[in-house]
C-alpha cells in the first residue's frame, strides 16, 4: 500500500531570468527560501553520509555512490585540456551550443533543453516548482531519495508507493502510483531505478503519463538510461506531454565530479524552474567534455557492454553463493544479505570496501555499485569473509559533524 510520510519522519535527528507576477511572488519566495534551507542533494552526499567515516578516496574499494570508475572518456579528457587556456572567460555561447547539439541528436526543440551542473539541481527545482501543501509528490519505494527532501521543503506530502513484484522484477507500480493521489504535483519515476537498477516497462510509463491528473508533472529521471536497453522517454516531450526528463553525464559518461546534465521539457514547463536558480555560467571544462562525449559515436555502446558484462558476472556469482539480487540493467543492484544491512555495510567498511546505501523499506538489502573487474574481485573476496563471520551488533560510526550540522544531507 502507498505510504505517506510526514515532515517529522524526515527530521535529520530521526533518521538517517523571467518575470514573476504578483500572484506568484509569494509562492516563489517560499520555494526559494525553502531551497536555501537545504543542500542540493546528490548521490555522492547520500552515499558519503552512510559511510562509517569519511574514507580516503585513494584507499580501498568505493562501490557505494554509483560512480563510474572509468572516468571521462579520452575524447572528453582531450576536450578539457584543450579548453583550459580559455578558462578566464565566460562562454555562454558554448552553453547554448551544447544544448543545441543535444537537441539535434535527440530531435528536440532546443528551447526544450536547459543545461545544468548535473541533474540534481533541475530535479530539486522541478519538485519545488510543482509540489505544494495541496499537491503531493508520489514516488517509488525504494527509490532515489532526493525528490522527497525537495518536496518536504515545499511543504508537500510525500507518498511512497512500494515497487511491484519486489522479489522479482521490482518495477514501478504504475496503477498504484496513479491511485495514490487524485491531485499530485509530481509523480517521480527513475528509470532504470535507483537503487534496484531495474527497468520499468514502457507500457507502465505510458499508463502513468496517460492517466496522471491534468496539471501533474511526470518527472522521469534517466540518469542511468544509457546503461540499459530501455527506450527513452524524451518522446513525451516532443508530443507536448506534461513530462520533464532529466539526463546526466555522471553515470555512463563518467563525469560525476565534473558536473553536467540537462533538463528537458516543454518551454512553458521549464520557465517555472528558472527563477529557482541554477542559471549561472557553467564550467567550460564540463561543457567541452559533455559535447565531446555526445559526439563520441562508440562511447555509449562500448561502456554499456563493459559495465553490463561485469554486472552480469557478479549477479551470477552472488546467486551461486545463495544470495538474492535485483535483476538490474544499470550500474547498481540490491543485494539481500539476510541480516541487517547496516551490519554488513559496517563490516565491509572495516576492511576498506565501501558498499551501500540501505533503504528503510528493505532493511536487509544493500546497494552495490558495479566497479571495475579488479574492484569487484576484491568485493567478492571481502564479502565472503564478512558473511562467514558474525556481524551482530555492528553499527556505523558517528556521523561527521558537518553531516550532523547540514539539514537532510545524510538521510536515506
Amino acid at each position: 500500500m502507498p505510504r505517506s510520510i510526514s515532515g517529522s519522519e524526515l527530521d535529520p535527528n530521526a533518521c538517517c531570468s523571467t518575470g514573476v507576477s504578483r500572484r506568484n511572488f509569494m509562492r516563489l519566495a517560499a520555494a526559494t527560501s525553502a531551497l536555501a534551507s537545504i543542500p542540493i542533494l546528490t548521490e555522492s552526499r547520500l552515499a558519503y553520509a552512510q559511510r562509517p567515516h569519511f574514507a580516503d578516496p585513494n584507499k580501498g574499494i568505493h562501490i557505494d555512490a554509483n560512480e563510474n570508475p572509468l572516468g571521462p572518456s579520452e575524447s572528453a579528457r582531450a576536450a578539457i585540456a584543450a579548453i583550459i587556456p580559455k578558462g578566464g572567460r565566460y562562454e555562454f555561447n558554448m552553453q547554448m551550443d551544447l544544448a543545441e547539439t543535444f537537441a539535434k541528436i535527440e530531435g528536440l526543440n532546443p528551447e526544450s533543453v536547459i543545461p545544468y551542473a548535473g541533474s540534481s539541481e533541475p530535479l530539486h527545482f522541478t519538485v519545488l516548482a510543482y509540489t505544494s501543501p495541496s499537491k503531493p509528490l508520489v514516488t517509488a519505494d525504494p527509490g532515489y531519495e532526493a525528490p522527497m527532501w525537495a518536496a518536504t521543503a515545499a511543504g508537500a506530502q510525500v507518498i511512497k508507493v512500494p515497487l511491484a513484484d519486489p522479489k522479482g522484477a521490482a518495477t514501478h507500480d504504475a496503477k498504484a502510483m496513479i491511485a495514490a493521489s487524485n491531485n499530485p504535483g509530481v509523480i517521480y519515476i527513475c528509470n532504470p531505478n535507483n537503487p534496484t537498477g531495474t527497468v520499468t516497462p514502457q507500457a507502465d510509463i505510458d499508463y502513468i503519463v496517460t492517466n496522471a491528473p491534468k496539471g501533474t508533472i511526470v518527472l522521469i529521471d534517466e540518469a542511468y538510461i544509457h546503461l540499459s536497453d530501455a527506450p527513452s522517454s524524451l518522446h513525451y516531450v516532443k508530443e507536448g506531454k506534461d513530462v520533464v526528463v532529466l539526463r546526466t553525464f555522471s553515470k555512463l559518461y563518467g563525469m560525476a565530479g565534473i558536473r553536467m546534465g540537462f533538463v528537458v521539457g516543454r518551454p512553458e514547463l521549464l520557465k517555472k524552474l528558472i527563477p529557482l536558480g541554477g542559471q549561472n555560467s557553467l564550467p567550460i571544462t564540463a561543457i567541452a567534455a559533455a559535447k565531446a562525449s555526445l559526439l563520441d559515436a562508440d562511447l555509449v555502446s562500448s561502456r554499456k557492454k563493459l559495465i553490463g558484462n561485469i554486472r552480469a558476472e557478479n549477479l551470477v556469482w552472488l546467486k551461486n553463493q545463495g544470495y538474492a539480487v535485483t535483476p538490474s540493467d544499470s550500474n547498481c543492484f540490491m543485494l539481500d544479505v539476510k541480516r541487517p544491512g547496516k551490519e554488513v555495510l559496517t563490516a565491509m567498511a572495516s576492511k576498506d570496501v565501501y558498499i551501500g546505501r540501505i533503504w528503510p523499506a528493505w532493511p536487509t538489502q544493500v546497494r552495490i555499485t558495479v566497479g571495475t573487474r579488479e574492484e569487484m574481485a576484491v568485493f567478492q573476496k571481502t564479502f565472503k569473509e564478512v558473511m562467514n563471520s558474525s556481524t551482530a551488533g555492528l553499527e556505523p560510526q558517528s556521523l561527521h559533524p558537518r553531516m550532523r550540522e547540514t539539514p537532510f544531507s545524510y538521510l536515506s
